[in-house]
């Protein structure tokens, strides 16, 4: 053989082997952060699933299920922090901006329950080729969307009947919670049957 086709050869060997190599070493924080570009908050969501790449390691499922458990997580923390608000100014709200306070604290516990919900279905989902994969993802996303709707309905109740004090304390919380929901749903989009 000609040393030029020999070259040639080994040129396009190592090509391919750095490609494949390249490839192979892509880690799991790379991966997490590559995922989390489908989502509305690539930031937010690669800020808080980031700390869960090894365990994800590259398994969309996994990064699903820890952003929903992330998700419940904060939803937890925003209506604890609701109560509290609303036991420190006691009777000082009005009534109707107490009502909406009230409603919030109610709204956030369910979107909590409708995330840790969807997290445990996301556990029971089993492998991508299984018969109920396709019904409990279904599950999920319509738990997901559900617990969106209530976000915005707490932030809603808020526009309309709490002061500015009230209401700005309690959106920064309650939206930080709607972008990490919606991250964990563009994720939970991800998923399907072939993934």
């Amino acid at each position: 053989m000609k040393p030029s086709i020999v070259a040639f050869v080994l040129l396009i060997i190592a090509i391919c082997s750095g490609v494949v190599a390249a490839a192979a070493a892509r880690s799991p924080a790379e991966f997490v952060r590559e995922s989390c570009m489908v989502t509305q908050y690539p930031a937010l969501c690669e800020q808080c699933l980031v700390a869960y790449a090894q365990a994800v390691h590259r398994s969309k499922h996994k990064l699903a299920q820890a952003a929903l458990a992330v998700s419940a997580d904060r939803a937890v923390s925003a209506s604890a922090f609701v109560r509290r608000m609303s036991a420190g100014v006691g009777k000082s709200l009005r009534s109707r901006e107490a009502g909406a306070v009230r409603d919030c604290i109610e709204t956030m516990q369910d979107s909590a329950d409708r995330l840790r919900r969807s997290a445990r279905e996301m556990r029971r989902m089993g492998p991508p080729r299984s018969p109920r994969f396709a019904w409990h993802l279904s599950t999920v996303l319509t738990c997901v969307s559900a617990s969106l709707t209530d976000e915005t309905t707490c932030l809603d109740g808020l526009s309309q009947y709490a002061g500015p004090a009230v209401r700005a304390a309690i959106r920064k919380k309650v939206l930080e919670v709607s972008q990490v929901t919606s991250n964990a749903l563009a994720l939970v989009n991800q998923l399907s049957p072939g993934n």
